[in-house]
């Protein structure tokens, strides 16, 4: 379901009432001029046609966030109810308002009419109980308005059931389902009761619906549930199981909510039933279903509170009225409650937050991890704002407002001047330039995706060989920088210990300096896990990155790597380079304990281990910030972390270098912060029990990492059990030797967002629920490039969790773009699983090992059916290497559903499935699949709804 924009609002409100009405009522018309107005909406009568003295404009982009129009409404008694907007839109295009009933909201379309002469109507089916309601149209932060609004007709419908609104009471009960009417707040006559255990595995509720247009639509079922835990009912549609549906639970019996689904259907008549199959919990009351048409999913707008990361108690809400989007965010009472919201800007200074709020109080602010004060939110009635100054950098930033007690309500927060994040993938510091795309007086090697060929490890399949002296390979800038990061591959050593060589830099036709690069970090033989043995044969990993400060050069400049005289190395492949404008250092937080203070001494190589322990300690016993200045600090052990704050200057500033195997950040409890360095470890082979990851252990609650550049280690980041509420934002992990990031067992909200991850030894992004599941965990808006095996994104088990507006490229060997299933015998997979609105491109590889093709897409029932569902939706797979989707092995998968999938290039079948059960399947396009669009030789169920081409 597309989730709205949150709404600053300026109000057009009518005091209007649909009195005492009877069934067959006749409309009430409420007139736009005759209603209050603020925020820019103003009367005007300059077009005619319209009704009553006048119409509503203000509706303009200038009023953006601000205009509403609201309606009181009183209903006299419960039932579906027609709202009609009369309007005028002639932008020549359909534009949107959002409309929202009470406290649910949903945008709506308003299509062109003829000219701003011409008046149309847009209607909306609505439920209303007896009594009073809100009904508002607002100009929303993700809205187009710019539209004149004349008129609102309600119209009661005469049995109470018209349009999508549908009354359990009136439906088709059996096994023992029945009309109930004990608990007060339904709609219509009563509602549906029976679904007790003793009718377990019979009772069913069938609504017979009409479809007008066919296409994706959502089931919006309102119930209540007072027993205190989710319970469960199976969805069907047209006696086919769609898949079990999670009702949560309501306040008490008397109160009533709503879970929405999500399927596609034909144009005509259908059966949906909601049973109590032997499977489920039951125990619920239904009191009626709402049928929509859906819109494609899309990620929450700007500003919305509850699009933000949430641990500590903070919760989204909808109790409150009034909010804009789809719901504001709760739980400051609670100690440790905190909303995360990530925004970028174009460059550094000071901007202007502004908080939606309701209720008085006060909240902590931090911005990008580090304290900047509080945030007062003074007494008052309703929705406001207030504002608080923030200190921000170019590039992605964090704004966090944590609890101190007070029962604050926060419904969007606004930073002034802020840019657009990535639609998908990772918003990054750098420009990246492929080599292939430059001038060149070397090879560019052809395309190639066999394993054991460097194109095969390549960004886009192809790179550029410099072999001979004075090849070369140039770029031209397209924005200034100072800084680049090259990644490359030269011959390793005959002992396979690696060799170190110069690459000659110039900028503009003169010589920077002399790039030092080396294989020490690349080139792994023999079989899984690898070894540094060239006898071994395999060779493959032949990638790694050196980084460096260039100096200022503009946008416009040309930079060139040269194989010079003094180029030893027998040839250099280069892939790409990124360019980026590096800040200066910053300087320490106030109250900050410096390392150096410890006796950490920068750059001589000294091992500085106990000193920053012992910083550390004194920091966590002081609740002080702990400083690592600029320099080069070398440690020689694992640093334990536990309810502390570690800063550096900058990722191009201060590094944490490990010594062989050993160094990086162990979490021995919550509230840690570890921002704005790099860690940079001096790991060469794969041993996943002599070396370190850089980030390691439980982080506890409330945990937070930004701004780190993690290369040369174990792991990035291995969040385990215990750990809840960690966000890690902004940061870069490149060539470990083992997974990216793996969130691992009990472990629980955990969100990696806005992060870049390349050249991993195993799975880019994974959560594992090994012994105990993942639950509610996100991988969001990361880029994964190029992992040297397995898969860029991977869950396996797990309970909850989400992959959405993600980007992977270039699968490598044994791995998929985005894998789901039940491989390494973990936790089932329980809830929901959603992976919605990814980027495949160049994915999918060959397991040699098995002598198996995988897909871009891979959900794999291996140790375990599937049997939980699994929502893909909004996915794009581009150039797959082998399948486009996959579905595999010979276990059971149900309560798979795909929706807006598209398919453009596949090495074999657009589709194919060696599993039993079935999915749901609309909107699929397949083209360009070479062997066909779709295998299906199992006989796997692919329940096929409108909009599928090409299979």
């Amino acid at each position: 379901m597309r989730r709205f924009p949150v709404l600053a609002v300026a109000v057009v409100t009518f005091t209007a009432l649909v009195g005492t009405v009877p069934a067959h009522a006749a409309t009430t018309r409420l007139e736009a001029e005759s209603a209050a107005l603020s925020g820019g909406a103003v009367v005007e009568s300059d077009h005619p046609g319209y009704s009553g003295s006048g119409f509503v404009g203000g509706f303009t982009d200038g009023h953006r966030g601000a205009a509403r129009t609201t309606f009181a409404v009183s209903a006299a008694s419960a039932g579906s109810y027609t709202l009609a907007l009369g309007y005028a839109n002639g932008t020549g295009s359909s534009r949107t308002l959002t409309l929202t009933v009470d406290s649910t909201a949903q945008q709506i379309s308003l299509p062109a009419t003829a000219s701003w002469d011409s008046w149309g109507s847009a209607s909306v089916a609505v439920p209303l109980g007896a009594g009073a309601h809100s009904v508002s149209y607002t100009f929303g932060s993700g809205d187009s308005g710019n539209v004149n609004l004349d008129r609102l007709d309600v119209t009661p419908s005469a049995t109470g059931q018209a349009g999508p609104l549908f009354e359990a009471e009136n439906a088709t009960l059996t096994g023992g389902a029945v009309v109930s009417t004990e608990h007060p707040g339904y709609s219509g006559s009563g509602f549906v009761g029976g679904y007790t255990d003793g009718n377990k595995g019979n009772a069913r509720t069938s609504f017979a619906v009409k479809v007008t247009t066919a296409g994706p639509q959502s089931l919006a079922l309102r119930y209540a549930n007072g027993t205190g835990a989710a319970m469960t009912l199976s969805l069907y549609v047209d006696s086919v199981r769609q898949r079990q549906v999670s009702l949560p639970a309501s306040a008490n019996w008397d109160t009533w909510t709503s879970a929405t689904e999500s399927v596609t259907l034909t144009a005509g008549d259908h059966t949906v039933a909601y049973a109590f199959d032997s499977t489920d919990s039951g125990n619920v009351n239904l009191d009626n279903l709402t049928v929509t048409p859906s819109v494609p999913s899309q990620p929450a707008g700007p500003g919305e509170a509850e699009s933000g990361f949430l641990s500590g108690g903070a919760t989204v809400a909808t109790a409150t009225t009034g909010y804009a989007g789809s719901g504001y965010v709760t739980g400051f009472g609670t100690a440790g409650a905190r909303l995360v919201r990530t925004f970028a800007m174009a460059s550094a200074g000071t901007a202007t937050a502004t908080i939606r709020f309701a209720n008085a109080g006060t909240l902590a602010v931090s911005a990008n991890g580090r304290a900047t004060g509080s945030a007062s939110l003074p007494a008052g009635t309703g929705w406001r704002t207030a504002t608080v100054s923030v200190p921000v950098r170019a590039g992605v930033n964090t704004l966090q407002l944590a609890g101190t007690g007070s029962d604050v309500l926060v419904d969007s927060v606004v930073v002034a001047n802020e840019t657009a994040l990535a639609a998908r993938g990772a918003t990054t510091p750098y420009t990246e330039y492929e080599a292939e795309a430059g001038s060149t007086t070397g090879t560019v090697l052809a395309a190639d995706r066999t394993f054991h060929t460097v194109q095969a490890e390549s960004s886009g399949r192809r790179a550029v060989r410099l072999g001979a002296t004075g090849q070369s390979v140039s770029i031209t800038l397209t924005k200034p920088a100072n800084a680049i990061t090259l990644r490359f591959s030269i011959p390793d050593s005959a002992d396979g210990a690696g060799q170190t060589a110069p690459l000659a830099l110039y900028a503009n036709g003169t010589k920077v300096r002399d790039l030092s690069l080396t294989s020490n970090y690349s080139w792994v033989y023999g079989e899984y896990p690898y070894t540094n043995v060239p006898s071994q044969g395999s060779p493959h990993r032949y990638y790694d990155e050196t980084r460096a400060l260039i100096g200022d050069w503009p946008a416009g400049t040309v930079l060139k790597l040269q194989k010079d005289a003094s180029s030893t190395a027998a040839y250099y492949d280069v892939d790409l380079l990124d360019a980026e404008q590096a800040p200066a250092a910053a300087t320490a937080p106030a109250g900050a304990l410096s390392i150096t203070s410890y006796g950490a001494v920068p750059d001589n190589g000294s091992d500085a281990t106990s000193a920053i322990n012992a910083a550390i300690a004194a920091g966590a016993s002081q609740n002080k910030p702990v400083w690592i200045p600029a320099g080069t600090f070398r440690i020689t052990s694992k640093i334990n972390v536990a309810n502390v704050r570690v800063y550096g200057a900058g990722p191009w500033s201060s590094v944490i270098q490990g010594t062989g195997p050993r160094g990086g950040f162990f979490g021995t409890g919550g509230n840690v912060t570890l921002a704005d360095f790099a860690i940079f470890g001096d790991v060469r082979i794969r041993d996943d029990n002599g070396s370190d990851a850089a980030l390691d252990g439980n982080f506890g609650a409330g945990s937070f990492v930004q701004n780190l550049w993690i290369e040369h280690t174990k792991v990035g980041l291995w969040a385990d059990s215990g750990t809840n509420g960690l966000y890690v934002v902004g940061t870069r992990i490149r060539d470990t030797f083992a997974d990216g990031v793996n969130i691992h067992a009990n472990v629980a909200d955990v969100r990696v967002d806005q992060s870049m991850v390349r050249n991993t030894g195993d799975d880019g992004l994974a959560m594992f629920s090994e012994g105990s599941a993942v639950t509610g965990s996100a991988y969001t808006f990361n880029t994964v490039q190029s992992p040297a095996l397995a898969n860029g994104i991977g869950v396996f088990g797990g309970s909850g969790n989400r992959v959405e507006d993600n980007l992977v490229a270039d699968s490598v060997t044994a791995g998929s773009g985005i894998t789901v299933g039940t491989r390494f015998n973990p936790v089932p997979l329980s809830g929901t699983t959603s992976i919605r609105r990814n980027t495949l491109v160049r994915t999918g590889s060959f397991e040699y090992n098995w002598n198996s093709a995988i897909g871009g897409l891979w959900i794999y029932a291996d140790s375990a059916p599937i049997a939980a569902p699994i929502v893909v939706e909004d996915l794009t797979l581009t150039d797959s290497g082998y399948q486009g989707v996959l579905l595999s092995f010979q276990k059971s998968i149900t309560q798979l559903s795909f929706d807006r999938v598209t398919i453009s290039g596949a090495g074999t079948y657009g589709i194919e499935t060696n599993a039993t059960g079935s999915a749901s399947i609309a909107n699929t396009k397949v083209t360009g699949a070479t062997s066909g669009g779709l295998l299906n030789d199992g006989g796997y169920t692919l329940v096929r709804g409108a909009g599928n081409s090409g299979f």
